[in-house]
């Protein structure tokens, strides 16, 4: 196609060009944010209120009838004196009216606490927020495009990187310290400190030890400033899987769980059955089943101490039936994840899902519609806490510093969905409309777009909107390569100082904390 050049007029001297003239009444005007935290969703619901309604009554079905397996002693203390039943095989029941009772009195709505209070998230209702998780033991490494084990220095570091994210607004454990796995305590109260130090925003870190969670409190005392400041502002979650499915409790877990409970603080639970393998192949059956097990976790807690802080972490799972493996990518989980945020509002109760994962084994085409689908779709369902939400790679094997840059573009995007479209008086632009037909025959200039640049677009920082010339100046980089150099940027530079020097002396000498100082600062060689 012949294209005709426009004669354009000559610029008088001095004047700028219309370009020119935009960016300094853009510079000028208000730069409210197009997406942040806390957006309310709902709008995709993949459940009709009937579907709603028999999986919840088939789920209470499930807990009174069949109930819950291996109930540890202090499960049994808590539940049986208030009205849950030992069947004669054993399995702990849980009578339908008092599952009734404790969704009635549960926790509607709580606040996530972080370092900085500015950094605080309120959890409840529809709205979403997106988070880090996976504890992959591995990092998948830009140089080689292969995986090396993880390390304690690799969690600090994706700490770090997510303190920079605006789309990830809480941060979960990563990755393992593989070096440190033979050494229960030593890699859980270092997993703690790393996020402590690299990141303000709202944090979780597992355990499957109950004492540990006494070490824990103790160092955020300290970092707090005094014994008992933890309690009184809990910043951080710990977490686990109380439940190993089919419907029994695991014993190590359920005790972490017992002693959260005791001390009034949330835990962070994931539900994590696996449709066709711990779970029915049936959708509509790994969600009663899923479903089932989290309010039984639920129902602990909250005989423990009712209306404890509480995130229903009901994780379901997909199989790739003919391998029977797992598949974070698939369209089947984008829909239980997204039924099951859906089932969690209908009644009132604040959820974690799991999404945003992919079988990929780089951030490629494939990771990013697999991540999109099951991200996007979590998200407009209204899930609250959408975990495992950036970096992570190969079916959770995996995190890549890369994807999560790329993943936090995504993020930008999916919110802006979430947003939705707003429309008022002033939004419906007839006046603008008006002026322009009237005018110059165009909305470039208009004050309306000036004034809406900021707060009504949503602008990617990786994703190239470039033209074909100027991408092939620039080196024909891809998004891989582009968020490569802005994860470097930013590692490069950003070592945050969140944890006073004095302090940090106390809880090192206190606790056997083995990531290194100069780890923790610029000029380390590792970017």
């Amino acid at each position: 196609m012949v294209q005709i050049e426009r004669e354009r007029p000559a610029r008088r001297r001095g004047e700028g060009s219309a370009r020119d003239r935009r960016r300094a009444q853009r510079a000028a005007a208000s730069a409210a944010s197009a997406v942040g935290p806390g957006l309310k969703g709902g709008s995709f619901r993949p459940l009709s209120e009937r579907d709603m309604q028999r999986i919840h009554a088939t789920a209470l079905d499930v807990l009174e009838q069949i109930g819950m397996g291996s109930p540890t002693q202090s499960i049994l203390d808590a539940c049986l004196p208030k009205g849950a039943v030992l069947s004669e095989s054993g399995r702990l029941c849980f009578p339908r009216g008092l599952m009734e009772d404790v969704i009635d009195g549960a926790c509607k709505e709580f606040t996530f606490h972080g370092t900085n209070p500015a950094r605080d998230v309120q959890v409840g209702g529809d709205r979403v927020y997106f988070r880090t998780a996976g504890e992959a033991v591995n990092i998948f490494d830009y140089a080689t495009r292969d995986t090396r084990p993880s390390t304690l220095v690799d969690l600090y570091d994706t700490a770090r990187l997510a303190d920079r994210l605006d789309n990830l607004h809480c941060f979960c454990q990563t990755v393992v310290a593989t070096e440190h796995s033979g050494d229960a305590f030593v890699h859980d109260i270092n997993a703690l400190y790393a996020q402590l130090a690299g990141t303000q925003k709202p944090c979780a870190v597992s355990t499957a030890t109950a004492d540990h969670i006494d070490h824990f409190i103790a160092l955020l005392d300290i970092f707090l400033g005094g014994e008992g400041e933890f309690l009184k502002r809990p910043c951080f979650n710990f977490g686990g899987c109380p439940v190993v499915s089919p419907l029994r409790f695991g014993s190590e877990n359920a005790e972490v769980l017992v002693k959260c409970a005791r001390l009034g603080i949330s835990y962070d639970i994931a539900v994590a059955s696996q449709a066709g393998a711990t779970a029915p192949a049936a959708l509509a059956g790994a969600l009663v089943q899923t479903f089932a097990e989290t309010l039984a976790t639920l129902a602990v807690m909250n005989l423990i101490r009712p209306g404890i802080p509480f995130l229903m972490g009901a994780w379901p799972f997909i199989s790739d039936l003919r391998t029977g493996s797992f598949t974070g990518g698939s369209g089947e989980q984008a829909l239980v994840a997204s039924a099951m945020g859906q089932l969690c509002n209908f009644y009132g109760l604040p959820s974690s899902v799991s999404a945003s994962m992919t079988d990929s084994k780089l951030p490629d085409a494939q990771a990013g519609y697999e991540k999109g689908l099951t991200a996007g779709l979590a998200a407009l369902a209204g899930c609250n806490y959408i975990g495992e939400s950036a970096g992570m790679l190969g079916s959770l094997m995996a995190c890549s510093f890369e994807a999560m840059v790329i993943d936090n573009d995504m993020l930008g995007n999916i919110l802006r969905a979430v947003r939705g479209i707003e429309v008022t008086d002033e939004t419906l632009s007839f006046q603008s409309i008006k002026d322009s037909v009237e005018g110059v025959g165009h909305f470039l200039d208009h004050p309306q777009t000036l004034a809406l640049m900021e707060s009504e677009y949503q602008y990617p920082q990786v994703a190239d909107r470039s033209t074909y010339a100027d991408w092939r100046d620039r080196g024909k980089l891809d998004a891989y390569a582009l968020a490569h150099e802005r994860a470097a940027l930013i590692l490069a530079d950003h070592y945050p100082v969140y944890i006073d020097p004095a302090v940090d002396a106390a809880i090192r000498e206190r606790f056997p904390i083995v990531l290194k100082p100069e780890d923790m600062r610029p000029g380390n060689g590792r970017w």
